[in-house]
């Protein structure tokens, strides 16, 4: 276990069970919580991504305002356990979350009546299923959300995608004959074969790279049939709690205006677009601005503890 700290907060590395194996994850404390249990956010990343590509520094933001915050890497992923590796299963990554979920209800620094789920990409079409699943949730945050499988896979090409299906056939017959997965990279350049080749992906999911961390951009093509299949927009209309959704208007990745569909359904959303890109949330002005507009939602509903620390 590894801990970071600061004057308002402090981070140590943790891990949780879920299903037949665990992920791992940052535990932000504040300091406040050394007095009464505090809110916390349960933080997930998008499509083939880990906790280290670009999410600390908005956990850093809530944990700095008051808020504890957990941000965890899906199984088959990074650090976390689980095989075979990198298999994207939306039912498995939907289980770690509900699995997040219960991990915090149980710690003491935690008040487990104030809670609120947070999703980017494909994690952000987590949170809205997920805060559709789980009313006693006080808030969500859904960050250019994937909404529509079947809409995001209009984006990749009718050649690439019959190209890709190819690959989907021969790992499902290397998993029925116990052989190591086919894999195709997770992010490419456009025309080339990936889940994602929008001009901006690659070089958008190289960026959120710390220096030094090595990411793993490959997923068994048999994920494919599981991202095609999800369509958590539908589930927008469920959702009891306040959400914020977050929508890129030029997004590559998440058809903004399919998006913005099911955002106005949820019966208690605020929908703000931004003319940021995709990839470009996580980065520069539109960071601050994103991560200045999600953090007073957030504290509007779970209300931490005044005097806890300015977000910096």
């Amino acid at each position: 276990m590894t801990r970071e700290a600061t004057s308002n907060f402090s981070r140590r590395t943790v891990d949780f069970k879920s299903g037949d194996s665990w992920c791992s994850a940052w535990l932000y404390v504040p300091a406040t919580a050394s007095k009464a249990p505090v809110p916390v956010v349960v933080m997930g990343h998008g499509l083939g991504a880990t906790r280290e590509m670009g999410l600390a520094p908005f956990a850093e933001r809530f944990a700095a305002a008051g808020l504890a915050v957990l941000v965890f890497t899906y199984r088959n992923l990074g650090d976390s356990g689980g095989t075979p590796r990198q298999v994207l299963s939306m039912t498995k990554q939907l289980a770690d979350w509900d699995a997040a979920l219960e991990y915090v209800a149980g710690l003491p620094e935690v008040d487990r009546h104030r809670v609120a789920v947070w999703g980017s990409s494909l994690g952000g079409g987590h949170a809205i299923s997920v805060a559709a699943r789980h009313p006693e949730l006080s808030a969500a945050v859904a960050q250019c959300p994937f909404t529509d499988g079947l809409a995001s896979a209009g984006g990749l090409g009718l050649r690439e995608t019959l190209a890709l299906l190819g690959y989907v056939a021969r790992d499902f017959l290397a998993a029925a004959r116990g052989k190591e997965s086919v894999t195709v990279p997770v992010a490419a350049q456009p025309g080339e074969l990936a889940l994602m080749n929008a001009p901006d992906a690659l070089p958008g999911m190289l960026a959120l790279l710390p220096a030094g961390y090595q990411w793993v951009n490959r997923a068994a093509a048999r994920s494919v049939t599981s991202l095609i299949r999800y369509r958590p927009g539908r589930s927008a209309k469920h959702i009891a709690a306040p959400i914020l959704i977050c929508i890129s208007a030029t997004d590559s990745v998440a058809p903004p205006a399919q998006t913005e569909r099911y955002a106005r359904q949820a019966p208690h959303g605020d929908v703000r677009l931004y003319d940021a890109g995709h990839f470009d949330f996580y980065l520069g002005a539109a960071f601050e601005q994103l991560v200045a507009d999600q953090t007073e939602f957030l504290v509007s509903h779970l209300k931490p503890t005044r005097g806890s620390g300015k977000a910096r």
